[in-house]
């Protein structure tokens, strides 16, 4: 089940909101809040029903791992408390690593001592990613006693949210539970769920109008790398990807910001506008900010150490790109893709530091060339086919071969056979470049005629395309 889909709108989201605002309309706060647990993990059993037994085993042992390093603060329990964390986080761990890299640890083990272990084939649950990351950051403050015993519903809502559960953002215990725990968060507001319906159009959109298109054509191309990978097309197709990728994220926060004001509860911003940084630094300071966060409160926070030249910033730096690259999934180009994404925001806070950095929008705009390169590692179904988008690339001399004319020419016949696609495109970037953002948008609403009409337009656009649902990119992630 997906947000952009028929069953959700017109199933699954008023059977719930209407259960919950009827619960706490009469003051059973507890009923409600198991009305939403049950909802949203009868949501993800949707998408997984074989791993639920195991997704339901692990949230409930990490709640009891973390209760107990909440209680055992004394020093008398300091060997006990290490033990624990050290376990529990290795249990999340090894949950992920077997569903997500048993296949590729177990290639790359035939690949060098010649061994023929079978492969599993297996398939990744949905959100394992991302709620592992909740739960270990969770399980390390309880540890370091910056959070408190939660009560289990609070506990369980933090974690199965349904608006967050599946591609983030990324949640904090901190800034999520105490949202559950403050009854006020049980009225109805009107407001607040004009606002959702609002964000949630918009997100839909993207998602939709942009990224999905986008994606199928982008997709295209990259399944049949051969001799049509051309300069012209490895550019167009790649640049596509990057926007597709944008949009698709991004109009998955909206969509789940958007719904977590249905029930009262303010879901952390994901995306500021990361097209328009002026460098690589920036740029991760914007794109995917809770995932950032998560890396660099639990890695990098980790290894830094100040006035360590073996720890110093740029290995840290490095190091936490290293566990983004593997986090986002299991091949070497992942790897690579994270070193790439390292280096660069090693030179970007290089130049900062020493004041060199580049007038804004030629920051803008080299940020942009690389974050399209970057894309390709990323998209690739393995490194000979990166490699083959690179060299194509990098080939500026085929689209002069006869001359300045014709590659203008052949540049123009490009861009008018690409018709629908070419127009989504430039509209993409004209969005991530100068239109406002979600949340500037949102600051800015108010329940009248003209953002009534508009969230109209964009859902009655929307609704008439959701005869075909398409999965987000990171739903399986």
């Amino acid at each position: 089940m997906i947000f952009s889909s028929y069953k959700f709108i017109f199933g699954f989201l008023p059977i719930v909101a209407g259960g919950y605002g009827i619960l706490n309309k009469f003051k059973f706060y507890y009923l409600s809040k198991i009305w939403l647990v049950l909802a949203s993990m009868f949501f993800y059993s949707q998408g997984s029903p074989d791993f639920f037994p195991f997704f339901l085993g692990s949230v409930f042992a990490n709640y009891v791992a973390g209760s107990a390093l909440c209680r055992m603060q004394g020093k008398e329990y300091a060997v006990q408390r290490k033990l624990l964390l050290a376990v529990s986080v290795l249990g999340n761990i090894a949950l992920l690593g077997y569903y997500k890299y048993y296949d590729f640890f177990i290639e790359n083990v035939n690949a060098i001592a010649g061994t023929d272990f079978t492969l599993k084939g297996i398939i990744l649950p949905i959100g394992i990613s991302f709620f592992t990351f909740q739960l270990i950051a969770f399980l390390v403050d309880s540890y370091r006693g910056e959070t408190k015993e939660y009560h289990v519903l609070d506990y369980l809502l933090f974690i199965t949210f349904f608006p967050q559960l599946i591609v983030g953002p990324i949640v904090h215990h901190k800034e999520i539970t105490p949202q559950f725990e403050n009854t006020e968060n049980m009225k109805l507001n009107y407001e607040n769920i004009a606002l959702g319906v609002f964000v949630f159009a918009i997100g839909c959109a993207k998602k939709m109008l942009l990224a999905d298109p986008l994606n199928n054509a982008a997709a295209d191309f990259y399944a049949e790398i051969g001799n049509n990978t051309t300069f012209l097309r490895s550019w167009y197709y790649t640049i596509a990807y990057s926007v597709s990728y944008y949009f698709d994220l991004s109009g998955y926060t909206d969509m789940a910001i958007g719904l977590g004001l249905f029930f009262n509860i303010k879901l952390p911003e994901n995306f500021n506008a990361p097209f328009r940084a002026r460098n690589f630094q920036v740029y991760w300071q914007r794109q995917h900010m809770t995932l950032s966060r998560f890396l660099g409160a639990y890695v990098f926070k980790s290894v830094f150490r100040k006035g360590n030249k073996w720890r110093n910033y740029y290995v840290a730096t490095m190091a936490t790109f290293l566990v983004s690259g593997i986090w986002h999934g299991a091949g070497w180009n992942f790897v690579v893709w994270g070193i790439m994404n390292g280096v660069l925001v090693c030179i970007a806070a290089y130049l900062s530091y020493h004041k060199k950095e580049p007038p804004y929008w030629i920051g803008v705009t080299s940020t942009f060339f690389f974050i399209v390169l970057t894309r390709v590692i990323f998209v690739a179904q393995n490194m000979q086919d990166a490699l083959l988008v690179y060299k194509a690339m990098f080939n500026v001399p085929s689209l002069f071969v006869n001359g300045l004319w014709a590659a203008l020419q052949q540049v123009g016949r490009f861009i008018l056979t690409r018709g629908e696609t070419g127009v989504i495109v430039l509209i993409g970037l004209l969005i991530c470049w100068f239109a406002p953002t979600t949340k500037t948008m949102s600051e800015k609403f108010k329940p009248n005629f003209i953002h009534f009409a508009y969230t109209a337009v964009l859902l009655a656009i929307c609704l008439s395309k959701m005869n075909q649902v398409v999965q987000f990119l990171y739903f399986q992630f």
